[in-house]
């Protein structure tokens, strides 16, 4: 789960850079959640509160991947932004934070 201001926006450009459809919820208080599937995961978008769910208070999530600098790289022409790394974790394994356009960070691990 991530939380985000604009729940519907984070999903959409996640989905476009997934390849993946976006599915989404009004409740009825007008509050917006969506989520995208993609190599069965979901990733799912809620209305930031930083009352409830301070930001900052989420744990990196890291996406394993084949080819980390392709990887890196594909988000980076998407939109996202560097944030750290890429780092050498141990002998063939690396890793690597990126910030989304919307300012959460993710993170790719791979070699």
């Amino acid at each position: 789960m991530i939380f985000a201001d604009d729940p519907e926006a984070s999903a959409r450009w996640w989905g476009q850079v997934l390849d993946s459809p976006v599915k989404s919820d009004v409740s009825p208080t007008g509050a917006v959640y969506a989520w995208v599937q993609a190599g069965g995961v979901e990733l799912g978008f809620h209305p930031a509160d930083d009352e409830r769910n301070p930001r900052g208070g989420s744990p990196v999530v890291y996406w394993g991947v084949d080819d980390l600098d392709q990887a890196r790289g594909h988000l980076l022409a998407a939109g996202c932004e560097h944030h750290r790394g890429p780092l050498v974790i141990e002998p063939g394994r690396r890793i690597a934070q990126l910030r989304d356009p919307f300012g959460t960070v993710i993170g790719l691990e791979g070699p």
